[in-house]
């Protein structure tokens, strides 16, 4: 099930929103969101269910083992077994038949592959045990006593499937505490819709018209085509991993979380550095604070330590060569960016150190979007230009004059200009009581209407509109 769904949107947010706000005791209400919670996991794969409450059982008895030797071998034991387990149904899962099709290919062998369907969003409650276990080790967190509240955490359907990752210590207390207000309920349905508007209206539009050019006949495609094509792509990746935060920060508000922010305009960065502070930002702070200063940082080895990370980032969003290489350039650029580029790029106008970001990620883009590195690589040889290539034909002059208005509306909502629009609408509804009861009893309201209904639309005859990162 996904958010963007009309069963989801018309069924199954209703009647948890009834079970659970009609519950008043705090245990129920868990018991509430771990069953919708399972329910909505199992919608499409019920097989896989069994595998994510396996993974809860064995963290949450290594957990409490951790805890209960902290400073003696069984506590460092119960970690690396942890680490293990988890990191072994990862790599089965995810990446096994990938492993087989390079050795095959190396050695000529002839090994079936297993050809299993990946879980859904294993990449991501895979990361959150082994954080909630390497916490209690550190001795950041408590052991959770209680399996139905550990539970609760890996489960939450809100960012179950596609993150943000979240960390048991910055939800321990909500477990327990949560409170909710009529004010928090319309800032969380305030996020909820303005992610659905995101997905529905920008995402899967920008999506539409990429295909166009990223999925024809590259023989034939212009070179202003395929920047083109590759720029609605980023657009649309952005606006559909964004969404996804969006609805489910929202919807962890709603139901008393408070989630960090996943995003926070990434397009408006001037190096590769800034651009992931600022994209996915919860993955890059897993990596940070478990992988990257535990082998040393910055203090020793830091280009070593930056390359093991970017691999393993890459090969985290695909078991694919593609995604490897992915990685390895980011890792490239941002090594690049601590040796000397740096501060070549703090020392050139804005515009054109934000040029280089945008470039850079355009072309990284093309290696994400190609899994097969043979039509990567022509591609990229379109936007270059290599060969008698056209710049430009019909098909594009139509396209891009056909959607211009919203090609400019896409790009002008990567900016903070709508969160200067929110606080300049905050600053006058704290000032005045009229512009605050117009604003909060209309003005809203009628947005989040008519964005809803415009996705009900939209969705209407759309069996399947999945989001980008269900499949890592």
């Amino acid at each position: 099930m996904v958010f963007s769904s009309l069963v989801f949107l018309y069924a199954f947010l209703p009647l948890n929103f009834i079970f659970y706000f009609l519950s008043k005791n705090q245990t129920y209400r868990n018991w509430v969101l771990i069953i919708f919670s399972l329910a909505f996991y199992a919608w499409g794969e019920p097989v896989w269910v069994s595998l994510l409450i396996f993974s809860s059982l064995v963290d949450y008895f290594l957990g409490l083992a951790t805890e209960k030797y902290r400073g003696h071998w069984q506590s460092k034991a119960a970690l690396l077994s942890s680490i293990t387990v988890n990191l072994s149904l990862l790599g089965f899962f995810k990446y096994s038949d990938f492993l087989i099709q390079n050795l095959n290919y190396l050695l000529g062998t002839g090994f079936f592959l297993h050809n299993f369907g990946l879980p859904i969003g294993i990449s991501f409650y895979t990361f959150q045990t082994i954080s909630y276990v390497v916490d209690v080790y550190r001795g950041e967190v408590t052991a959770q006593k209680s399996f139905p509240k550990f539970l609760l955490f890996i489960s939450l359907f809100h960012q179950l499937v596609a993150g943000p990752i979240v960390r048991y210590k910055d939800i321990a207390y909500a477990i327990d505490h949560r409170v909710h207000s009529l004010s928090q309920f319309n800032e969380g349905i305030n996020r909820f819709i303005t992610g659905l508007g995101k997905k529905i209206i920008l995402a899967n539009t920008a999506g539409e018209i990429a295909e166009v050019f990223l999925n024809g006949d590259l023989s034939t495609l212009p070179v202003l085509g395929a920047w083109f094509g590759i720029t609605l792509f980023a657009l649309q990746i952005y606006f559909d991993f964004s969404a996804y935060s969006d609805m489910a920060l929202g919807l962890g508000k709603i139901f008393g979380f408070n989630y960090k922010e996943n995003f926070n305009y990434p397009y408006i960065s001037r190096s590769a550095t800034e651009f992931w502070r600022r994209w996915h930002i919860s993955l890059g702070s897993f990596f940070r604070d478990y992988l990257y200063i535990p082998l040393g940082g910055n203090r020793k080895h830091y280009l070593r330590n930056l390359l093991i990370v970017w691999f393993l980032t890459g090969l985290w969003h695909g078991a694919s060569w593609n995604f490897i290489l992915w990685g390895l350039y980011f890792g490239i650029l941002i090594a690049l960016e601590k040796k000397f580029l740096g501060k070549i790029l703090e020392n050139l106008p804005r515009w054109v150190a934000h040029g280089y970001l945008i470039f850079a990620v355009l072309i990284s883009w093309v290696f994400f979007y190609y899994t097969d590195l043979h039509s990567a690589g022509e591609f990229l040889g379109v936007m270059f230009a290599f060969g008698s290539r056209q710049l430009i034909d019909t098909q594009l002059s139509i396209y891009f004059c056909n959607n211009l208005l919203f090609f400019l509306l896409a790009l002008l909502a990567c900016t903070p200009i709508t969160k200067v629009m929110q606080k300049g609408i905050h600053y006058l509804t704290e000032k005045n009581t009229r512009v605050a009861f117009l604003y909060g009893e209309a003005l809203r309201p009628s947005l989040n209407f008519v964005l809803l209904a415009l996705a009900t639309i939209l969705l209407v005859g759309k069996s399947y509109n999945p989001f980008l990162y269900f499949r890592f």
